[in-house]
């Protein structure tokens, strides 16, 4: 092997780790980049007043839907009942998880109140990756905060939140399958929006 084989070489082998590097961390930048937007929306005094409850949860909803997925979300929530349904019934799924959604995640992160969120670990495989994170309260107190991410046009978008080990999606995937189960697809709709309305209600 001559000398401008071995350069070539050490130099795509750079090239690799380097990018490699930024696709990791382009993955929490993703992640952070939300949640800094949702912190700083949860932290405004004026927001926090109830006057502008709604204002607030309309500034989340915008927030948190430029990386959540909620197609994929619905779709993994449903399991395999979502094959059975038909393209209307798919989009009205996706709306009302949407907004049940959007209510899961901002309750949980409108408690905030000057927490420290910190950045643990990241994992990447293929268009699949995990962003692990966790919030530290003012008591020292800690929970766990996790996000699972898939590629899709080029960007990351979550798919599913772990708080506390619990994820959202398998959770909700149990309660809809036993409504489905005991009372039949028509009553897991109706209770959706009944949730939905409810949620909207100011």
């Amino acid at each position: 092997m001559n000398i401008r084989t071995i350069i070539m070489t050490t130099l795509l082998f750079c090239l690799c780790i380097t990018g490699a590097k930024q696709a990791l961390a382009s993955v929490t930048n993703e992640v952070k980049s939300m949640v800094d937007e949702v912190v700083r929306i949860v932290s405004d005094k004026e927001m926090k007043k109830p006057q502008n409850e709604q204002k607030r949860r309309n500034a989340l909803k915008k927030a948190i839907s430029t990386i959540f997925d909620y197609g994929e979300m619905t779709q993994r929530s449903m399991g395999k009942h979502w094959k059975e349904r038909s393209p209307a019934e798919k989009k009205e799924l996706v709306q009302l998880f949407e907004t049940l959604l959007e209510n899961s995640y901002a309750g949980k992160i409108e408690s905030y109140n000057q927490e420290k969120i910190v950045y643990l670990k990241e994992n990447v495989e293929s268009e699949y990756a995990d962003v692990r994170s966790k919030v530290i309260t003012a008591k020292r107190d800690e929970f766990s905060l996790d996000y699972r991410l898939m590629s899709k046009g080029g960007r990351w978008m979550v798919y599913d939140v772990v708080i506390e080990g619990v994820s959202l999606v398998s959770n909700y995937r149990t309660q809809f399958n036993n409504i489905i189960q005991r009372q039949g697809y028509g009553e897991l709709v109706k209770k959706l929006r009944v949730k939905s309305e409810e949620i909207k209600a100011p």
